[in-house]
């Protein structure tokens, strides 16, 4: 199981459907025949790597883990290379579809794991990865806080300076995404009582390595909004990330890029 930094499909599958040999969070690895890669890596690594995905997430459908190395340099704490694929992950009420990731140079603490101790990074390290979002899982992304607070906080600067003083709220928040094509619809509910309904259709494009930005952005709205703001907003995901390539496919968007893990 290999990431290609070239490729927008996911290992053993099209980008539309990844089909794969998967491990259950719950299995315990197997030792393999002697010959076969580390057995520190199977018999210790697999299992506290699997404990330790499964702690970032809410839930995760399907799972595939490789760690590569020999014994001597997984013994050290070093794992020269580990490749990851899940399936409908939940992180943070974010519903991510498909994900692929691969880390190299990675230092843990596996004395302590050896010992019974929980995984812990000692140094950050590089991911490399392919994201893959579908329309649905998008839409139920929307409802998770850290979605939710974002737009609003995007949305708040479009209203009069007058109705910015109460926290924005929304409801019926949909996204649809066409080629090329994001279209955002909501309405914002106000202290007041009124309800301000609105359509924002953009594309993306990369602003720079870490920043995405609206490219044509129309909105159409049911009372008068600041829309000149959208021409220069910004989605900025900070030096840690690396977008290489966002590709908006009718129903789904694939990211590759990269992001430094920090302990």
């Amino acid at each position: 199981m290999a990431v290609d930094r070239n490729s927008r499909d996911f290992p053993n599958g099209s980008a539309g459907v990844c089909q794969l040999e998967t491990t259950s969070l719950d299995e315990e690895s197997q030792i393999p025949p002697r010959g076969e890669g580390s057995r520190i890596a199977s018999a210790v690594l697999s299992p506290a790597v699997q404990l330790w995905l499964r702690s970032q997430v809410q839930q995760v459908s399907e799972l595939r883990v490789k760690i590569e190395g020999s014994d001597r340099q997984i013994f050290s704490g070093s794992i020269p290379k580990v490749t990851a694929v899940a399936i409908g992950a939940v992180y943070r009420g974010l519903h991510l579809t498909e994900v692929a990731l691969e880390g190299a140079g990675i230092r843990v603490n596996l004395g302590q794991v050896i010992n019974g101790k929980p995984l812990r990074l000692l140094e950050s390290f590089p991911v490399f990865g392919v994201l893959r979002l579908i329309q649905a899982d998008i839409n139920a992304s929307l409802k998770a806080p850290l979605l939710a607070d974002a737009l609003s906080e995007f949305l708040l600067p479009l209203l009069p300076l007058t109705d910015r003083e109460q926290p924005l709220k929304l409801a019926n928040s949909q996204i649809a995404i066409d080629a090329g094509l994001l279209t955002l619809s909501a309405v914002i509910l106000q202290a007041d009582g009124r309800q301000i309904s609105f359509v924002l259709r953009t594309g993306l494009r990369m602003a720079s390595s870490h920043e995405l930005m609206f490219e044509n952005p129309e909105i159409e709205v049911s009372q008068q909004l600041n829309g000149n703001i959208l021409k220069s907003f910004k989605i900025d995901f900070g030096p840690e990330v690396e977008i290489e390539e966002l590709i908006l496919n009718p129903g789904e968007i694939v990211c590759r890029g990269g992001i430094r893990v920090l302990p």
